[in-house]
């Protein structure tokens, strides 16, 4: 004996199921919203913007790689040194971004027990004692427990310049390096670069 199918249930069910998986997806763009807003970035910036042509110094593969997060659920910090324009900010609000889509807690310049503490401009100014001892004590209490992503426009043996105290410098650098991913991304400006070719393509006789 055949059983009739049922097409009009059938395809109910479909519309229903397809439905609650618009809804699931909603409701999980709205969480990555709301999460990226708490971030307090100054700006937006997402991976797929970034020119990976423009600077060779970075691998696309390890950026990608980052881009999952992996390195936050364990913990581990993340370095981008590099002068002004080399693409440094742009790399760490992207990847704090997709940490923060990937549904981890993080902030710009706070510190408490979110999951990935993002850091920009490090050792551009000099800090008084307390201030460097504050910042040594957040970065303590989050070592090899959670996350800190800095951009720095001076390499790590400058930033006596910012903490004066050469042993405080020393274990902050070694906080910041142990186990973490470490790139470096030149002394090439971008920015330069493009307004470079802009003014030689407006001066190009016609």
């Amino acid at each position: 004996m055949t059983v009739p199918r049922h097409r009009g249930l059938t395809e109910q069910a479909a519309d229903a199921a397809v439905d609650q998986a618009c809804k699931c997806d909603d409701r999980a763009r709205r969480r990555s919203e709301r999460r990226i807003k708490a971030a307090g970035f100054p700006r937006q910036k997402s991976l797929r913007e970034f020119d990976f042509e423009a600077n060779p110094n970075i691998d696309p593969a390890m950026i990608h790689s980052l881009a999952t997060s992996d390195w936050v659920r364990k913990g581990l910090p993340l370095c981008l040194i590099g002068d002004s324009g080399t693409g440094k900010s742009h790399l760490l609000i992207a990847l704090g971004t997709e940490a923060a889509m990937a549904g981890h807690r993080k902030t710009i310049a706070r510190y408490s027990r979110v999951e990935l503490l993002c850091l920009d401009e490090l050792g551009y100014m000099e800090l008084d004692r307390r201030g460097a001892e504050l910042l040594f004590q957040v970065i303590t209490e989050r070592d090899e427990r959670a996350s800190i992503a800095i951009a720095s426009n001076e390499s790590f043996s400058g930033w006596t310049k910012t903490f004066t105290d050469p042993r405080l410098c020393a274990a902050i650098v070694d906080r910041l390096t142990y186990g973490g991913n470490i790139i470096e991304t030149g002394t090439v400006s971008y920015r330069y670069t493009q307004t470079q070719a802009v003014k030689s393509a407006q001066q190009a006789p016609s």
